[in-house]
């Protein structure tokens, strides 16, 4: 095939290439490969390129890959390429990564152990894959039990389910879980629960079939072949089981790690038991047949509590105890027998030690000698023609000969525990067919096999044979019936191996020959097998190495036989002595193992039947025993297998192969060759291999255009969908062999699919190119518009940046030239006036210099002259010393008298403070002064001196006065030495004086830092202070905002505690109304049950009674009321219960059981509510008595009110009295008027009217104080119920004040024992208000007592305040009494005059007056009330509306009687007057005029008023019945009539019977209604128009019996007329609840017919139909597509579920099904399509997939749509989908990263974890553009969830129903208005 396909082979192709350790590796080719090519270059996963050489003589290429998205397909058939490496890829990948063990190859079940338990297999995935097509579903064993469950009900044809696999690979779990499907859903057809038996006979054969092998800790060491029995209707009635090949060797013999039977070991660990202590038992390691394998636990196995449930087992199969005994007593005899121990006495003869334990207890326990079991285990009989020899035995052979002694009698054992199992399975019911479970071992091959792997595989032989010719069939009638050529397929035909091993001279053949050889050995049959079939079979071969073996080529491989123990194995002989020892016993159960075969068991009904194989035990006929036991073991396992071959060719097999995927037992690890060699073995490959030879790949023509239309033009596309296919297929496939056009179907050879596939992809991908290029180029695009926008706003905004840059550039620039302009100016200012200045100093430098030179010139010149001067100056200074000396001391005197008294004077002055200061103040400015001073007198120095030397130098002549000059400069030197002086001390004093200052500064520098410091205190201080009162101000804040939070918190504490207890409450009445419903279905069951036993024992059962029962009856009596025929007719029907109780006495006591617990119940829950209204009472009475002192006053308030009115009363009555007088006296006036005789009777009438008004008034007064007694309790439950809202008040609330007064009026008001925790509360947040400042008493420790008086301020405050308050309240209560006193005073004036006003009306009119003018005060005071905002007022206002309105009707019902009554009596008196009219007319003579005016007298006018009542015989009922309701037709009466007439018409001839007081007509027409609408029901209970029709009326008629009750609850909604209708003389409370059931019942009903149409749509319409075209891909499918059970019916859509709804609603709103009800029946529908359709999605893998999940939310969105068009959106029906939803989305969300996990999580919050994982699992991609989800990302998911505390469990409850509640929906329709139709004949009836 693969050389077809070299266009294939091109690079990036991937192919499948041998190796050693993974049996198969993925690689890809690097290189295009051509035609010739040697050697193909691959590159390896792992990134390793290697070279692959070809064969050079076959040049087969590798195998290619599948493309990615048929990679775990449900069916290896749907794989393009069909070959071993990708069978066993598609396995791998779903068993590790989808943890998926079920696929489908073609018509077989590939089953792969988990060795894991999964929540698979729960009673809700059974109830998923009932009555569902094999492929829509996923691969399961249920899915493979559903087919042949279906076929077997369709073709009426037996079934078979074949299931094989080597041991440990799941055969038994799969068998036992196939018949666990059929008892689920076929159920039992009698009372005996067979399903359950058929279930209880797994345990029993587990126990002593099943063993520990090194494979498998619960391997089947035999075959078994059961045949489950079905009836007519297909439940089961009965099971056969046939066993075949019991490994007897594992009774003597274990190797390693393995065990014996289980039994063996359930007995040793319940040895401890008492009643097993007789058998002598231990521990399994005491026992030679135990302790062999060396391992006798299994883990996680209790070997004690499986003994327990063994016996269980063989309790319900009807095996009692002492049977049990005996069984165990045989067990434990065998293991005594192993522990016996034989020694050797010589070389042929051996001997038992006398006294041996076990032997002892051997016999005592098979009750024979002890002498003869001893002899005969040591010696044996020789028989020869003539003489009898007894013979001595070797050791060796009596230890075979013990063995083969025990190993016989565990095979009877067996035998007869199956035998008994087959009769207690059997049924005397007519078998009409059945469905066979082969569980039956594999083939099998290890190092050494011997005689039962010879057997095993000789079976598997023939099996694989018949499974061969099935297949090959199949494939043939599939092409037939598609009309294609058929061509002979070349597969592997098993039959010369078969012939080898059965034919004559065959293997077994010559084994039974050499067993009857006197000699016959091993060896010689070894030799014969040589020399008969070496050189004459090429299936036989010879080991080279072994003369003692063969090999047999099998079907599956190749295996060497060892040939010892072949012929004791075949011969399986047995001691004769040692079972006629045995016969002997005294122990019956023995004897009966050991009897001969027609007295062995009771034998198995013959099954009847057109097409029934009778099915046997596998035994000989009776008349063949005595040579039954020399048939060999070999022969008989042929004639066996024989039988069961028949069987199963005469049935339609179904086959199951399971495979184990690893020898370590590890959960979902998988061993690739240790899978080949299995699938090599069972027979896959051989059938993959069949397929792939034909057309393995078949596509309906609608799928192919689906899929391939992307392939096709739009002008292929033709009307004709085969032609287009056709069309298109030859375009692009050119071999025309490669396909084959069917009638339906089209036909690929191998690899054709995956080359379309592959042409798909490349259309795809070169249109996702051109897509993402138009995309990528649209995306561009806007991209550089959106770049070339911005860029051009960029520019903008740049250029009007550089613009503005610019601006301010050239403003800058401006501005820095006029800045320069200025510095420069300024600079060369600067420079040019330092150059002046430098200029100037020069000059003044050089003008000194010359000045200088001039000046030393001048010197020179002047001090020669000086010289001169000098010498001249002496001798005139010598005269001018002389004078200036006496003028000195002349001045010194006169100076030294003033300095003294100067210094006195300063002496003086110094003295004072304030001379110091101004010293210190101006002594700065004297000594500058003084400095300055100084300088002067040292510049005139300077200048006298000048002046002396120019007057000098002048001339001489002024010499004297020089002298006389220089006389007083010596003077002035001498004063300015005194002013030096002087200066000294006055800077002596400035120091000291500094010093002071110094002093005086430092002082107050200390006095300025000690205030700054005090400041800083202070300030600190105040900053504290502030502080502390900003922390005391947060403080009170923060205890505010606590106060509030705690308030706030409790406020939402109590709204969530009541929130969360009233959905507990609602959650708990929600399951009890579900329990109760669920009890009431149960029941209803069981009646149903019961009417069909009485009908099938056609018993007469008399006509229903009926008791009478008081109406004050408890309600579990009146529950069973409608079911009173059967309490009556016990005593007239005894023998008929005889019967009954004999035929049915189960379900009768079951019935009675059930009835027991509803009374029970019902009672608890009576008592429940009988102790709750007396604690009412009792909490009413206690309450009554504290407020009785509170009602006192308004008690005597209304006693004085009452005393008032009936003193106003007495005035009416004297001005009553006064009327009368002057209307008598008028009377009397005109007696002998005409027609004065009928003013009188008006009168008379007049006076009774007045008499009853006067005792009406009387009985309103009382009513009233009635109603004021009522309305103080009411007042007195609302104050009850006030003080729950004080939370919330205590949140408004901004001070301690108003809490304060809050507090104190709960205390004042509340008194109730639920509220005394209340007020400490209140105390404490108004104790923390009122601690304005905890940290006070830090500053100040008197501040405490401030805060007491503080409080006590407070407190007299909030005294004030609250009296006050009740000043207020005491005076609003007396205005308001003072207003209703006026009002009454008003009131009564106005009643005064309306009364005298109505004394002057007729008796008629004045009713009608009356009453207007009562409407007329009410409109007054509504009006008068709607502007009043006080809610006191309103509420009072509203209870004596209440009251005034029960007075009007009470006084308006009465009137109407006394106005009928009065009218009765005016036409009485009517005709009177007319007749005395007529004799005073005829006494007139003719002349004779009359002069008095004739008075007008009203003619009455004759009317028919219906009071809404009909009447009908008694003997009419069962008619009324009849037209009414059985025969009565729903389209009718809803189309034309009101809605919900019947019930009307019902009540209306209830309403009759009520009024005439006729209990027996009553209770007779409801029990005759409500039993005539169950037989309606029972008879058409599958018309949905049926069941809603009468739901809607039984509901109509229970709410009438509610508004017409008279209870005033129910009466609130009604007319006046409505009210004068209500039932007058039976409480019918009881029947309420009786019809309320009934309407439960039939809502159920509604229910189950409504799931049962809708079912078959909804996974049509949501999943699988495409409501937009397009977008889901149809992927290759498989065989199980093609499956026969598959119909041909309509596909459903959408829309057809739409419509559907439609219906159903428009049906519902036809009958007038109330609205309520309406909502919960949708809810139910939604809930069933959304269950349904998440059930299927998570059993189907190929619709989980991104398309489908878009598929999915757009139907959804179309039922939302739906329900806005309905406005049913509020109903609660799209919540239901909310899971579907959520499936939807995580089939469409991104599944990578750790953050997408997180968005998983908490979006799919509806999902449960398995669900979430399932569909992750699941999820397939369509095409090669999607990716799998990772397991990584599966882990994520799984351990991001594993804290959720959830259901484990995986499917929604399809099954669940929501309980139902009908609200009370009263009728506006007025029962007097309705009208009878004819059509109904109902003509009898008359209104009344």
């Amino acid at each position: 095939m693969n050389q077809e396909l070299n266009y294939m082979f091109v690079k990036y192709a991937r192919v499948w290439i041998p190796d050693a350790e993974e049996v198969w590796k993925s690689a890809e080719l690097v290189k295009d490969y051509k035609p010739g090519d040697g050697l193909l270059r691959l590159q390896l996963e792992e990134g390793q390129e290697i070279e692959h050489k070809l064969d050079p003589k076959t040049q087969n290429l590798p195998h290619l890959r599948n493309p990615d998205i048929l990679v775990g397909e449900n069916d290896l058939t749907a794989l393009s390429y069909l070959h071993e490496p990708a069978v066993l890829h598609n396995l791998k990948v779903r068993f590790i990564d989808s943890k998926l063990i079920y696929t489908y190859c073609g018509i077989v079940l590939v089953a792969i152990n988990p060795y894991e338990t999964l929540p698979i297999y729960g009673t809700d995935i059974i109830n998923a894959y009932s009555g569902q097509n094999m492929g829509d579903m996923d691969p399961h064993i249920f899915a493979v039990a559903e087919e042949a469950y279906k076929q077997m009900a369709r073709d009426e044809r037996n079934q078979s389910i074949i299931v094989s696999g080597e041991s440990g690979a799941g055969k038994t779990v799969s068998a036992k879980y196939a018949m666990r499907y059929f008892a689920t859903v076929s159920g039992s057809a009698s009372e005996a629960n067979v399903e359950e038996k058929v279930l209880a006979s797994n345990p029993i054969m587990e126990s002593i079939g099943n063993a520990k092998t090194t494979r498998n800790d619960n391997s089947s060491r035999f075959g078994k072949y059961i045949e489950i029995g079905f009836d007519k209707r297909y439940h089961i009635i009965g099971a056969n089981m046939r066993t075949y090949l019991l490994e007897k060797s594992r009774v003597v013999f274990q190797a390693d790690e393995e065990r014996n039977y289980h039994i063996f070991y359930q007995l040793c660990a319940s040895s401890h038991l008492p009643e097993l202590k007789t058998l002598k038992l231990g521990g399994a390691n005491d026992f030679h047949y135990t302790k062999q394998g060396r391992n006798p636990v299994i883990d996680g196995v209790d070997d004690a509590k499986e003994m327990s449930n063994t016996r269980q087992a063989f309790t319900l199969l009807g095996i009692n105890e002492s049977y049990q005994m005996g069984l165990f007593q045989i067990l434990a005899a065998i293991l005594h027998l192993g522990n016996v121990e034989i020694k050797d006495r010589d070389a042929d003869s051996c001997i038992i030690p006398p006294n041996n334990g076990h032997l002892t207890a051997f016999c005592e326990l098979m009750g024979v000698t002890y002498q003869d079991m001893s002899h005969w285990l040591c010696h044996r009989k020789l028989k020869t023609a003539t003489e009898t020899y007894i013979k001595t035995t070797p050791k060796i052979q009596a230890v075979n000969s013990r063995d083969a002694l025990a190993k016989h009698i565990y095979a009877k054992l067996f035998n007869w525990i199956v035998d008994h199992v087959n009769q207690a399975l059997h049924s005397t019911v007519k078998q009409h067919s059945f469905i066979g479970v082969l569980d039956i071992y594999g083939f099998e091959t290890f190092e050494i096999n011997s005689f039962e792997q010879f057997c095993i595989n000789y079976a598997n032989e023939k099996l694989q044979q018949q499974f061969n010719m099935h297949v090959f069939k199949l494939e043939q009638e599939e092409y037939m019936k598609e009309q294609i050529p058929w061509t002979l397929i070349d597969f592997y035909d098993n039959q010369p191996c078969i012939n080898l091993i059965e034919s004559k001279m065959g293997i077994l053949d010559l084994l039974d020959e050499e067993c009857k050889m006197p000699k016959g050995s091993d060896d010689s049959w070894a030799q014969k097998l040589y020399n008969t079939h070496l050189k004459t079979c090429a299936l036989f071969e010879k080991p080279r190495m072994s003369n003692r073996a063969f090999i047999i080529q099998h079907f599956a491989d190749k295996v060497e036989y060892q040939c010892e123990g072949f012929l004791e194995k075949n011969k399986d002989t047995v001691n004769e002595e040692q079972i006629n020892v045995l016969k002997a016993s005294k122990f019956d159960l023995l004897v009966e193992l050991f009897r001969d075969e027609e007295k062995a068991t009771t034998p198995t009904g013959p099954t009847t039947g057109k097409r029934m194989l009778s099915v046997r035990p596998d035994k000989g006929r009776p008349n063949q025993a005595s040579k039954e036991h020399k048939k060999t073991v070999g022969l008989q396992f042929r004639n066996s297998l024989h039988l069961l071959m028949e069987t199963l060719n005469a049935t339609t097999p179904h086959y199951v192969r399971c495979i184990k995927p690893n020898d370590y037992k590890h959960a979902f690890t998988f061993d690739p060759k240790r899978a080949v060699q299995q699938l090599r073995a069972c027979g896959v490959l051989e059938t993959i291999r069949i397929s792939a030879a034909g057309f393995p790949s078949r596509w309906t023509y609608q799928e192919f255009f689906s899929r391939y239309r992307v392939l096709m033009k739009q002008k292929d596309v033709l009307a004709d969908r085969k032609l287009t296919c056709k069309n298109v297929l030859e375009q692009l496939v050119q071999d025309p062999d490669k396909y084959q056009f069917g009638k339906t179907k089209i036909f690929f050879r191998a690899g054709q699919v995956a080359y379309l596939e592959k042409l798909r992809a490349d259309k795809l991908r070169a249109a996702c190119i051109r897509i993402q290029k138009t995309i990528r180029c649209w995306l561009a695009r806007k991209k550089y518009l959106r770049m070339k926008n911005a860029s051009i706003t960029i520019q903008r905004y740049v250029r009007g940046h550089q613009a503005r840059r610019l601006a301010k550039f050239l403003r800058r620039t401006r501005a820095a030239i006029i800045i320069q302009k200025y510095q420069r100016m300024y600079v060369e200012r600067t420079r040019f006036r330092r150059k002046k200045a430098a200029a100037l100093a020069m000059q003044c430098i050089l003008r000194a210099y010359m000045a200088r030179q001039n000046y030393n010139r001048l010197l020179r010149e002047h001090k020669t002259v000086l010289i001169q001067k000098m010498v001249r100056g002496w001798l005139a200074r010598q005269w001018y010393k002389r004078t200036l000396q006496a003028i000195v001391y002349l001045q010194c005197c006169v100076r030294r008298m003033r300095a003294k008294r100067e210094l006195k004077k300063l002496k003086i002055e110094a003295r004072s403070v304030e001379h110091y200061k101004k010293l210190n103040i101006g002594m700065e400015n004297k000594i500058m002064q003084l400095q300055r001073r100084v300088d002067e007198q040292n510049k005139e120095n300077r200048t006298i001196s000048e002046r002396l030397t120019s007057l000098e130098s002048s001339h001489t002549v002024e010499t004297e006065r020089l002298k006389k000059e220089v006389g007083r400069l010596r003077t002035a030197e001498d004063e300015a030495k005194a002013n030096a002086n002087k200066v000294t001390s006055l800077l002596e004093e400035l120091a000291r004086l500094r010093q002071e200052l110094a002093t005086t500064q430092k002082d107050k520098k200390v006095i300025e830092d000690w205030a700054e410091k005090y400041r800083d205190e202070m300030e600190q201080m105040v900053a504290e202070l502030k502080e502390q009162n900003g922390l005391l101000k947060n403080e009170k804040e923060d205890l505010n905002r606590l106060i509030q939070e705690q308030s706030q918190q409790m406020t939402e504490k109590m709204q969530r505690a009541l929130q969360e207890e009233t959905q507990q409450l609602e959650n708990d009445l929600n399951e009890e109304r579900s329990r109760y419903q669920n009890l009431l279905t149960e029941h209803l069951r069981l009646e149903e049950r019961y009417d069909d036993l009485k009908e099938s024992i056609s018993v007469a059962v008399p006509k229903p009674g009926h008791r009478r029962t008081d109406s004050t009856h408890s309600s579990n009596e009146s529950e069973s009321t409608y079911m009173s025929e059967f309490a009556e007719s016990e005593e007239g029907s005894r023998a008929g219960e005889d019967m009954t109780r004999g035929g049915d006495m189960s379900t009768f006591l079951k019935m009675q059981k059930r009835v027991t617990e509803l009374e029970q119940e019902k009672h608890s829950l009576q008592n429940e509510l009988d102790r709750r209204e007396e604690q009412f009472q009792r909490a009413r009475a206690r309450d009554d008595e504290e407020h009785k002192k509170a009602r006192s006053a308004e008690l005597e308030y209304e006693s004085l009110k009452r005393q008032e009115l009936e003193s106003e009363n007495k005035k009416l009555k004297h001005n009553l009295n006064e009327m009368r007088q002057l209307l008598s006296g008028n009377a009397g006036a005109n007696t002998s008027a005409p027609g004065s005789p009928a003013y009188k009777v008006l009168l008379d009438q007049l006076n009774a009217s007045n008499e009853e008004l006067e005792v009406r008034k009387d009985e309103v007064l009382i009513l009233r104080s009635q109603l004021v007694s009522h309305k103080e309790a009411m007042q007195h439950k609302e104050t009850m119920t006030e003080p729950m809202s004080h939370p919330e008040d205590l949140r408004k609330m901004k001070d301690a004040g108003e809490m304060t007064q809050a507090y104190l009026g709960l205390k004042d008001t509340n008194r109730s024992p639920r509220f005394l925790r209340k007020p400490l509360e209140v105390n404490e947040l108004v104790n923390r208000l009122r601690s304005p400042a905890p940290d006070y008493h830090k500053l100040n420790e008197d501040g405490e007592l401030w805060l007491v008086y503080e409080g006590l301020k407070e407190t007299n405050r909030l005294l004030e305040s609250q009296l006050q308050m009740q000043r207020r309240s005491h005076d609003n209560e007396v205005e308001v009494l003072r207003g209703e006193l006026q009002s009454m005073k008003e009131e009564n004036n106005r009643q005064q005059q309306l009364l005298a006003q109505n004394l002057q009306l007729p008796p008629e009119a004045r009713i009608e007056a009356s009453l207007q003018h009562e409407i007329t005060r009410l409109t007054n005071e509504n009006l008068e009330m709607l502007n009043t905002d006080d809610p006191g007022k309103i509420r009072l206002y509203r209870i004596n509306v209440l009251k005034r309105m029960i007075d009007l009707m009470e006084q308006l019902e009465k009137q109407d009687k006394t106005v009928r009554k009065l009218k009765k009596q005016l036409k009485v008196f009517a005709k009177k007057i007319g007749e005395l009219e007529v004799g005073q007319v005829e006494n007139v003579s003719p002349g004779q005029t009359v002069d008095e005016p004739i008075r007008p007298v009203n003619i009455p006018r004759r009317e028919k008023d219906f009071q809404g009542m009909l009447e009908y015989k008694k003997e009419d009922e069962l008619k009324l019945v009849k037209n009414l309701i059985l025969e009565l037709k729903p389209r009718g009466v809803a189309v034309n009539l009101i809605p919900g007439l019947p019930a009307y018409i019902l009540f209306m001839c209830l309403r009759h019977a009520d009024y005439v007081n006729d209990d027996q007509r009553v209770r007779s027409l409801l029990t005759c209604t409500i039993n005539s609408i169950k037989k309606i029901l029972k008879k058409r209970g599958d018309d949905f128009e049926t069941v809603s029709f009468w739901l809607s009326n039984t509901c109509r008629f229970l709410h009438c019996l509610k508004q017409y009750s008279g209870d005033e609850q129910f009466m609130k909604h009604n007319s006046t007329k409505q009210n004068e209708h209500c039932l007058s003389n039976f409480d019918l409370a009881e029947y309420r609840q009786v019809l309320s059931d009934l309407a439960i019942q039939i809502y159920q009903q509604l229910i189950k017919c409504m799931e049962n149409i809708l079912q078959p749509m909804i996974v049509s319409g949501m999943l699988e139909h495409e409501t937009i075209q397009g977008v889901s891909g149809v992927k290759p499918t498989g065989l199980r597509k093609r499956t026969s059970s598959i119909a041909d019916e309509g596909t459903y859509t959408l829309d057809s579920i739409l419509r559907q709804l439609n219906s159903f609603h428009s049906t519902m709103c036809q009958h007038g099904t109330d609205p309520e009800l309406i909502k919960q029946v949708v809810k139910q529908q939604f809930y069933i399509i959304g269950a349904v359709t998440l059930n299927n999605l998570l059993l189907r893998k190929d619709m989980c997939s991104w398309s489908k999940g878009m598929q999915i939310r757009y139907n959804v969105s179309q039922l939302e749509e739906w329900l806005r068009e309905k406005n049913l959106m509020n109903c609660g029906a799209k919540e239901t989908l909310e899971p579907l939803i959520q499936a939807a989305q995580l089939l469409q969300v991104k599944k990578k990263t750790d953050e997408d996990a997180e968005a998983i999580c908490s979006m799919c919050n509806a999902l449960t974890t398995a669900q979430i994982v399932k569909v992750l699992n699941l999820y397939t991609p369509l095409n090669e553009f999607e990716e799998r989800v990772s397991v990584t990302f599966i882990r994520t998911i799984q351990t991001r969830l594993r804290d959720r505390m959830e259901s484990p469990q995986l499917l929604m409850d399809t099954k669940m129903i929501y309980p139902v509640t009908f609200p009370f929906n009263p009728s506006s329709l007025a029962l007097e208005t309705i009208q009878i139709p004819t059509s109904l004949n109902l003509s009898f009836l008359t209104r009344v």
